[in-house]
């Protein structure tokens, strides 16, 4: 009688069990599984985890760990910076013959996996995307730049295939080779400005559980209306979970169809499945343009006389410009490692536009900051709020902070949940309160003036050549 193959489960971006394309197939051919994951921060460059992300990865690790011990299994951890020398130490160590992973579409990602390939007995399968980049395609066999070409092309591609399910069981080595503990990956900070996120996130797979189920229960019906009032639960926060690969969209988006055909909820769902999609379109963007994580699509762009200003760029990320809306997004994403959607934007549109400070700043702070730190969409919503990305709003497309403010948070509901020093302030001056005959002593003043920054703004865009 013959042993079985063992193979190597590289869990990476996709920590989750069920809809695992890789651990389903190696189950299914009756492999001894080995799940390993790898913390190699060095290989990621610029963009190695930030501060929140590793906050979220850690738990999101002890959640897998979990699920993987209920079936007889194990978590393998190894550190090192060097992906490849790790597995090929593991192979050794394990006299496993194959090498298994669900594909990742950044551009260092696709790089290294490239290169493993040639070097390791590996194979690779479909990730977390809806449909992968090969797959979607304009009728001169190119990329799609624009969303709605791209969602109606993913649309009539049909064939949304069905997720697989979790295993029930998984076959164990004899003997496992050794492990560093969660622990031992150092992820939570050493100075605990993490208390908020406890109060804010389950970021384990129940978490994520009861998240799905409140969204499609409750908020689904109200999101085509409300998804763009901070003050409101309108929205899924499911953004970090599908970062992580706890949940795949390819799940979400049968169990949101599934919601759809049982309630009322219809047209909630598909504004929400919408969403799905511009995910992926960021990820194709992304891997068939490597560069837009720090270069503009549009090459003009290139010559933007953009404002270096230390000051100004720390007042933005403290929460302290004196525009109450901006304020209360960057409290809200310090505080919790999370923003509003709307609010993104807005802040985004201030900084590029009102400061004239590069997206790249913006992108950068949201980099170390948001538990949903995804590089494909931070990068695609950046160059879009700096109008030179793919799709993206028009430069000129200025928000005024204060009519924002008045239009998606009238009552004030969400700057008072995030801005103590303003919770006394009437509704109708809490949008600009330095207008009140006795501002609050202590918010500040307005750090630029929006209608002279809007046309300094302007100014610099008519100095770029067509």
């Amino acid at each position: 009688m013959t042993s079985s193959p063992t193979s190597i489960i590289w869990f990476r971006n996709d920590l989750r069990l069920d809809d695992h394309t890789a651990l389903h197939y190696a189950v299914e051919n009756k492999h001894t599984v080995i799940p390993v994951f790898l913390w190699s921060p060095q290989t990621e460059g610029r963009w190695a985890p930030g501060g929140a992300t590793q906050w979220w990865l850690h738990h999101a690790l002890t959640s897998l760990s979990e699920q993987l011990e209920a079936l007889g299994s194990r978590l393998i951890l190894r550190s090192g910076n060097d992906e490849g020398s790790l597995l090929k130490d593991l192979l050794n160590e394990t006299g496993a013959e194959h090498i298994f992973w669900n594909r990742r579409y950044d551009p260092n990602g696709v790089k290294t996996d490239t290169q493993l390939k040639k070097d390791l007995p590996a194979k690779s399968f479909r990730g977390n995307l809806l449909f992968e980049p090969h797959q979607i395609a304009n009728q001169q066999g190119d990329f799609y730049k624009v969303f709605t070409p791209f969602y109606k092309a993913m649309l009539a591609q049909g064939d949304f295939s069905d997720p697989v399910d979790a295993p029930h069981t998984l076959k164990s080595p004899q003997k496992w080779p050794e492990s560093l503990s969660i622990d031992d990956l150092g992820l939570l900070p050493s100075i605990k400005w993490d208390q908020d996120f406890y109060n804010t996130w389950d970021p384990g797979l129940n978490g994520c559980n009861e998240q799905i189920e409140a969204f499609l229960d409750e908020a689904a019906g109200i999101y085509k209306d409300k998804r763009d009032f901070p003050g409101i639960k309108g929205t899924s926060r499911l953004s970090p979970y599908l970062h992580f690969g706890q949940v795949s969209s390819r799940r979400l988006w049968h169990q949101a169809q599934e919601a759809a055909e049982r309630g009322s909820k219809r047209g909630g769902i598909e504004a929400w499945t919408r969403q799905l999609v511009w995910r992926d379109f960021a990820t194709h963007l992304l891997f068939h343009q490597p560069q837009l994580d720090w270069e503009p699509m549009q090459e003009k762009f290139a010559d933007f006389p953009w404002k270096k200003n230390d000051k100004l760029l720390k007042a933005w990320q403290r929460g302290e410009t004196g525009y109450p809306i901006i304020d209360a997004g960057m409290r809200e994403l310090w505080a919790t490692g999370w923003m509003h959607n709307r609010v993104r934007m807005i802040v985004a549109s201030f900084l590029v536009k009102d400061l004239l400070i590069h997206w790249r700043e913006g992108a950068l702070w949201f980099w170390d900051t948001l538990v949903d730190a995804d590089l494909a969409n931070n990068s695609f919503g950046w160059q879009w709020a700096g109008g030179c990305g793919a799709d993206a709003a028009p430069y000129f497309r200025i928000f005024n902070p204060i009519l924002q403010s008045k239009k998606f948070d009238t009552e004030g509901t969400y700057i008072r949940r995030w801005i103590p020093e303003l919770r006394e302030v009437d509704s109708k001056d809490i949008h600009a309160p330095w207008e009140m005959d006795r501002p609050p002593i202590h918010y500040p003043a307005p750090i630029i003036d929006h209608s002279k920054a809007r046309d300094r703004a302007l100014e610099a865009l008519s100095s770029l050549k067509d």
